[in-house]
């Protein structure tokens, strides 16, 4: 990277260039089976266990529910089509954070650093190992201090993991997303092998129409906080070996694989389970195999959960850190933060924070906070991100592309409008409350004046003088 006296000038409207050329710090290791499972094992984590019983709720009909689910697969197949090109076209460190970066400046990148420090990571790292720490419960009952106490050992245990070597979070990142997917299809096929008899929503008449549109939307939500992952992979990007090639093949592939099973899951509850049972139940998958095979049945979906957060969880550490380091190298965090462990060449200072944060959220938050705060935090820059390959089209037309966006402009275009919809009523839906509510973390104002607060705080920063990007803008 330029220093800050040699950054290039740039046009006018044209994002700056000048961290483009940043040399790989971290060695490119990730083939594309690792690139693939941490794809798909970044996604599939608790969300398809639990998630179905409330979008039955929200919907009331089972036509209705196979429509969102088919939506929001659509959706996040087509969020994968658009990252995929940005992946190939800046294969560093930082995904979606670079991405920002490049089509829109510092400021936007910056926030989405900020928001990952303080609402994104921690949430995502305290809510699943809340999950994994849950279903341990069911195996050793534990006390609500001693289920935190689990989740955050299993955070600092994956983050030491992932310090020592990459090739040691892969490891672990394949062998649970392996188990899980075997295992969750496995299960969806054996309860049909052994539903017979059984009069679940399939047995009924369909209806497409929902109980109401509010809820239909809120339930699109639910879904995509199921699929949501999709992007994840792109925040190692740096570490991924022939990235022209591996990235966009891992990414879809990836999102593909997590789309049928997802459509196996829950064809297998609604085989199993009528509507309205769905709709009362927090733990779908439970239910479905303690109807047909008893306690023993609740038993492995309980394992499975585990095995599934486990995986997820060993995803996120290895993911979400690399933002923080891409932010701090770009000088636009501390710099330690950019540190580069010099016997294991792993980003170990910014997995280090993540993992102190998400463990700090496990003790002062509970599991549906952290999940709020999570989904209003990410989805905008989500969007941002997808929004970035039209305008980098147009500023840099002549960039290598080793992929390009299948459908373009479509593609891209419906997954923004879809986002700006479905952003739009869940804030509609929300209870917004009494602006006191702008401290409570896990609502919408508090989610949002993070975001905001991140402004102001960006040109402190660079007023004292950090930040190449920030003197170069």
């Amino acid at each position: 990277m330029a220093s800050s006296s040699e950054a290039p000038r740039v046009p006018t409207g044209a994002a700056p260039v000048a961290a483009t050329a940043v040399p790989d710090r971290l060695p490119r290791r990730l083939g594309l089976l690792s690139a693939t499972a941490v794809a798909v094992g970044s996604t599939i984590g608790s969300g398809i266990f639990g998630v179905p019983g409330g979008i039955a709720a929200q919907v009331g009909t089972l036509g209705s529910m196979i429509v969102a689910w088919t939506i929001g697969a659509i959706v996040a197949l087509f969020g994968a089509l658009t990252v995929a090109e940005l992946s190939a076209l800046y294969p560093r460190s930082g995904g979606v954070y670079v991405y920002l970066r490049e089509a829109y400046g510092p400021v936007p990148a910056f926030l989405f650093g900020w928001t990952e420090l303080l609402v994104i990571r921690p949430s995502a790292l305290g809510g699943i190992a809340m999950i994994f720490a849950r279903y341990l419960g069911q195996f050793v009952p534990m006390s609500d201090g001693q289920v935190r106490l689990v989740a955050a050992g299993a955070i600092a245990l994956l983050a030491a993991a992932n310090i020592r070597s990459v090739t040691w979070g892969a490891a672990v990142e394949n062998a649970t997303t392996v188990a899980k997917v075997l295992a969750l299809a496995g299960l969806s096929l054996i309860v049909f092998a052994f539903a017979r008899g059984v009069q679940g929503a399939l047995a009924g008449p369909v209806s497409f129409a929902p109980t109401t549109w509010g809820g239909f939307g809120v339930a699109l939500i639910a879904i995509l906080w199921a699929y949501d992952g999709w992007a994840d992979l792109t925040f190692m990007a740096g570490e991924v070996r022939d990235p022209g090639r591996t990235l966009p093949r891992a990414l879809l592939g990836g999102t593909v694989v997590v789309m049928i099973v997802y459509l196996l899951a829950n064809l297998a509850y609604v085989r199993v389970l009528p509507m309205s049972a769905m709709a009362h139940s927090t733990a779908v998958a439970a239910d479905t195999a303690n109807r047909l095979f008893g306690d023993a049945g609740k038993s492995v979906v309980a394992a499975l959960v585990m095995v599934s957060c486990f995986g997820t969880l060993n995803a996120s550490t290895m993911t979400g850190p690399r933002i923080l380091f891409a932010m701090a190298d770009d000088g636009l965090f501390f710099r330690p933060v950019a540190a580069v462990h010099p016997r294991w060449h792993t980003p170990w200072t910014a997995i280090a924070l993540a993992a102190l944060l998400g463990i700090a959220y496990v003790s002062i938050q509970t599991f549906e906070q952290l999940a709020d705060a999570f989904i209003l935090g990410i989805w905008p820059f989500y969007a941002l991100a997808v929004g970035a390959v039209f305008i980098l089209r147009r500023t840099r037309p002549d960039a290598p592309r080793p992929y390009r966006t299948w459908g373009y402009p479509l593609v891209p275009l419906v997954f923004l409008a879809a986002s700006v919809a479905l952003i739009g009523n869940a804030l509609a839906q929300q209870p917004w409350g009494s602006p006191a509510a702008i401290f409570r973390p896990g609502t919408p104002m508090f989610g949002f004046a993070i975001i905001l607060v991140g402004i102001p705080v960006f040109y402190v920063w660079r007023a004292l003088g950090g930040g190449r990007l920030a003197r170069a803008e």
